[in-house]
Formats: C-alpha cells, structure tokens, sequence
C-alpha cells in the first residue's frame, strides 16, 4: 500500500451507498456499580451499506480520545461516515463493522488515565465484544463464548486515538492478545509521563508469550504526526522494541506511519484510520 499524507478529497463527498449507524446499548457488570446493579452503556455501531444477517463481517473496535465519549468518531465527525462509505463502496478496504464505545464509566476523568486505559480491558473482553458479536453479523456467528471469541480473534481489530491509542496498547494488546490480532494505536503509547522502558518490556513479553500459545500477530500499525505532542515518546517506544522483539517483522506485521507536520488532531486521525482499514484484514485467515 502506498501511504499518502492527506485524505484524497473525494473520501468526503456524499456517496448514494451510505452506511448505517446504530446505537448499541449495553450492561457492564464489569465494575461495582449502584447497588451492585450493573452499568447501563452505549456505543454507536457503523453498518456497512447492504449490511446483511447472512453474511459474516470482521469488526473494528475503534475508541476517542480524552474527555469525549463514544460521539466522537460518526457523530462528532460525521465526515467519518462519509470517508467509511467511500472507502467500502470503492473497495478500498473489505466492507466491515466498525463499533465506537467509550472506556469512560460517567465518573472518571482523565486524572484517572492511567487506571482506565488498563481497566477498559475488562468490560471490553466480557461485555462489550459479547454485546456486538451477538447483535451484529460476525464470525463468531453469534457463539461469544470465549473459547469461540479466541478462535475468532483474526476477525478482529482494536484502534484508538491518544487516550485511545495508550487503550489499544493496554486493554487490548496487553491483556487482550488472545481476541485481537490487527492494532492501531493513533498518536501515543504511555503518555508524557509514562515509563518508557516498561512499556518495551511489556510489549516485548506480550508477543513472546503469545507466540509461545500460538497466538501470531497479523499487524501492528503505528500511526503518529511528527510535529504531534505523543510522537517522541511513541516513536521512541517502538524504535527501542522492533531490534529486541522478533514478532515485530517491519513491513510484514508492523510499521510505524508517520505524517510529516501531523499534529494531534482529528485530520490525522481520519487518515491514520484511512490507512489502517487497508491493512486490517487484508488476509483474514480463512
């Protein structure tokens, strides 16, 4: 694929064969709730267009940023949509479900980064993918157990912008290996304050280990701006792994796409998305 550094103009043009978006409301029991009764939350579903119970799609798990919600993406932007519609109509990627949640539980904010960035794990695993894997069409056909999730894992990717991007490294890749195997973290790794040397021994343990259970990775795909406030730690983060972590094959199963003068903004993030989708189940295990 040959990357580009801005998003060809005709992504944003109204197209007849438009997607849908649905809203997906859930319970979480993940967390201590009122009463011990569980969480009530939502996330909005993107529906390719011909979108059809008869056919299996792969799923993308896509999250925002700090101190927004699960808007962001299709209803904050909902250009998004358009670009979606766009690249599936024209075959730039496989036509697939896109399912934009939010990590927050009403109560935190982003002083509590670092516990929601690993904690989202949990309610991702046992909440929300049994939500969307038993509503919508995918290869799980409907079986969310877990064996059949983990079976299922080429299926399915995990992305996410700056707070997002520090969740696709934590809850998703971290501690989630075994259910995704297509990652796009946008803009950031740990954080300005984050420990850099940990974040290379974790990402270096996560692979062995799952190499070790026969768990491959299909891609890890890197995007940052350079002149974004997350490159340095980032690029730095992921210039140390790849010489010490041989699951990491440059070119084969991971890159780090760099935009010249990018900066952490959501013109960014369409396209790191944009580019993403091209690489993301371009060969789905079947």
């Amino acid at each position: 694929m040959k990357y580009v550094y801005e998003l060809p103009a005709e992504m944003m043009q109204e197209t007849e064969k438009r997607g849908e978006v649905r809203r997906l409301d859930y319970d979480t029991n993940t967390y201590d709730g009122d009463a011990g009764r569980p969480l009530h939350k939502g996330a909005w579903v993107y529906l390719p267009h011909g979108y059809s119970a008869g056919q299996k799609y792969n799923v993308l798990y896509l999250l925002h940023g700090g101190g927004v919600n699960e808007d962001w993406w299709f209803k904050m932007f909902p250009d998004t949509v358009v670009m979606l519609d766009n690249m599936m109509e024209r075959k730039i990627c496989q036509p697939c479900i896109i399912a934009a949640p939010t990590y927050y539980r009403g109560d935190e904010t982003d002083r509590d980064a670092e516990y929601v960035t690993e904690h989202f794990c949990y309610e991702l695993r046992r909440d929300l993918i049994p939500a969307v894997e038993s509503e919508f069409s995918t290869y799980t056909d409907g079986d969310v157990s877990e064996q059949n999730l983990i079976q299922t894992r080429r299926h399915r990717a995990f992305a996410g912008l700056s707070l997002g991007s520090m969740t696709t490294y934590r809850a998703a890749l971290y501690n989630n290996f075994d259910l995704f195997s297509w990652y796009g973290p946008f803009s950031g790794c740990c954080g300005p304050n984050g420990n850099r040397d940990r974040e290379v021994e974790r990402i270096q343990k996560t692979l062995a280990e799952a190499e070790s259970r026969g768990l491959a990775l299909d891609y890890l795909f890197c995007c940052n701006g350079d002149k974004d406030v997350a490159y340095a730690e980032h690029w730095d983060i992921m210039e140390r792994t790849v010489p010490v972590c041989p699951q990491l094959v440059p070119g084969k199963n991971y890159d780090f796409f760099t935009i010249p003068g990018g900066v952490h903004d959501m013109k960014a993030w369409q396209l790191h998305l944009y580019h993403a989708l091209q690489i993301f189940f371009a060969s789905d295990g079947q």
